[in-house]
């Protein structure tokens, strides 16, 4: 199994496959949700703990030896903790304690204000995420789960901040019912500073990563910056992506079963 792992070019497919794959996933539980009733996304976060203890399981085991399986193991469990705090955060689980949209005119600093309210938790449940990983992968022999989830949480941050100050393009299709009043916090328009700053940081971390895996020797180091620099890749991307009309939602959208729609004043 180690022959296979040793090649960065095999995981950084392997990065690929996952990103897109965990994505799909989060959706299709997400969107058969919707179609449920009222209990259904909380039923598919409780559902979906056992996933954030494997995940947390797998970080505890993959950090005391650096090896190229600890290394893939360790970007592996990083996605399930990242991607139970998403579930819970679609579910409208974890987002704020301001569920109403956003009152027409607001701007300036009340309009943050309230988006703030309205994905509070969400934010402190990642921030939360980030001090439990770095309680296990630090001080460590393998440190690239801790690296992953740091690049997962600036692109996250970066995308909120972008799509709160305003970019191009706007993709709510996936947004589920839960989370409806955050459409009002978004701006469609032109980018600003937050977009160029952004992107920069996440090409020079692809960058310095793509360097780190030309100039390391150790096989398990060669995965562990090939792993990083492909997600950081896919991180510049998804901000591209808020700018460049590309048709990115048919990546997922064939795999999900059809939405539906409900009337105000009904059960689903």
């Amino acid at each position: 199994m180690d022959g296979w792992l040793t090649s960065p070019w095999i995981v950084a497919v392997l990065a690929v496959f996952a990103w897109w794959f965990s994505t799909g996933a989060i959706l299709w539980v997400v969107r058969r949700s919707d179609a449920g009733d009222r209990m259904a996304h909380g039923r598919s976060v409780v559902l979906a703990v056992p996933l954030l203890a494997l995940g947390i399981a797998g970080l505890i085991v993959t950090a005391g030896a650096l090896t190229p399986l600890n290394v893939v193991l360790s970007f592996g469990s990083v996605l399930l903790v990242w991607g139970w705090v998403e579930l819970a955060f679609l579910a409208g689980i974890l987002t704020g304690p301001e569920r109403a949209p956003c009152p027409p005119g607001l701007s300036g600093w009340p309009r943050f204000v309230r988006a703030w309210t309205a994905i509070s938790h969400h934010e402190i449940a990642l921030l939360l995420g980030l001090f439990a990983v770095l309680i296990v992968s630090h001080p460590a022999e393998n440190p690239f789960g801790l690296w992953a989830y740091l690049i997962l949480f600036f692109a996250r941050i970066s995308a909120k901040l972008n799509l709160f100050f305003g970019v191009p393009r706007i993709n709510t299709e996936f947004l589920p019912r839960p989370l409806a009043h955050l459409k009002s916090y978004f701006r469609q328009g032109p980018i600003t500073a937050a977009f160029p700053v952004g992107v920069t940081l996440l090409s020079a971390a692809t960058i310095c990563f793509a360097e780190r895996l030309i100039s390391v020797n150790d096989p398990a180091a060669q995965v562990g910056f090939s792993l990083l620099a492909t997600l950081a890749g896919l991180a510049t991307l998804e901000h591209w992506l808020m700018v460049v009309p590309l048709p990115d939602a048919k990546l997922w959208r064939w795999m999900l079963p059809a939405p539906t729609t409900h009337q105000e004043g009904t059960d689903p």
